[in-house]
């Protein structure tokens, strides 16, 4: 058997991202049968037990997951050409009034806050930020199987052939899409169901079936929806729901 990088296995055994498994190795709170570790780069047996200090699930419970009704403009990571993150817009007065979770906001929150996933600039609707590695992990990576679902405005002439296409038989880079869920919304709009997040992924499939996006919403991602988030403004991810 193998050994692996402790903080690979943390991530693996979805206790933590490994950029938190480092943190905590360095701070003294991780124990691998019982003994602490504290070198970064320790290699262990993926059969032996890892645990946390209390410290540390003390701290993931303090971290918060927001969610974002992300409006056009609006990069999901770094601020680009001029145009503005969407982390700008968290800040108190976009609360969702509506948004009734106890947590109280504090700067401290936008510290390590990262969106988990992407949404471009041309996009709306639900964008996840988080401090949680555990969620991160979830939703972002080749091997998540969260489905995301978007509502897509399109212009042009869709064929029978084009709409089973978009449902399985594209291919991106070389590379074979998954199977998706792609059905008629309404007479101008398709509703795209997904398991992947390739580079602008949905405008690009309907550009392969002569198709061009002229709205992308995203509305749902796992089993959180967005709901009647209004633009531009966020709430908390509740204690009672999950991806």
């Amino acid at each position: 058997m193998e050994k692996l990088r402790l903080s690979k296995l943390m991530s693996e055994l979805g206790l933590c991202s490994r950029r938190e498994a480092d943190q905590y190795i360095e701070r003294g709170w991780v124990y691998v049968d019982g003994e602490r570790i504290t070198e970064l780069g320790t290699k262990v047996f993926p059969d032996q037990r890892v645990t946390l200090d209390s410290r540390a699930t003390a701290s993931q419970r303090r971290s918060v997951t927001i969610l974002l009704n992300k409006p056009v403009g609006y990069v999901s990571a770094q601020p680009e050409k001029g145009y503005p993150a969407a982390l700008s817009l968290i800040r108190p007065q976009t609360r969702d009034p509506d948004d009734h979770a106890p947590t109280q906001f504090s700067r401290s929150q936008l510290q390590g806050l990262a969106p988990a996933g992407r949404l471009d600039i041309d996009s709306t609707g639900l964008l996840v930020l988080t401090q949680d590695g555990r969620v991160a992990r979830r939703l972002v990576g080749d091997s998540n199987q969260v489905e995301k679902e978007y509502l897509v405005r399109v212009e042009g002439r869709l064929s029978d052939e084009g709409l089973r296409l978009l449902n399985h038989g594209l291919a991106l880079d070389g590379k074979a899409l998954r199977a998706a869920q792609v059905s008629w919304q309404n007479r101008d709009q398709l509703r795209f169901t997904l398991r992947e997040g390739r580079k602008r992924q949905i405008r690009r499939m309907c550009e392969l079936v002569g198709l061009r996006v002229t709205g992308l919403k995203r509305v749902r991602i796992g089993k959180v929806r967005l709901g009647a988030l209004p633009a531009g403004m966020w709430r908390y991810l509740r204690d009672d729901e999950s991806f």
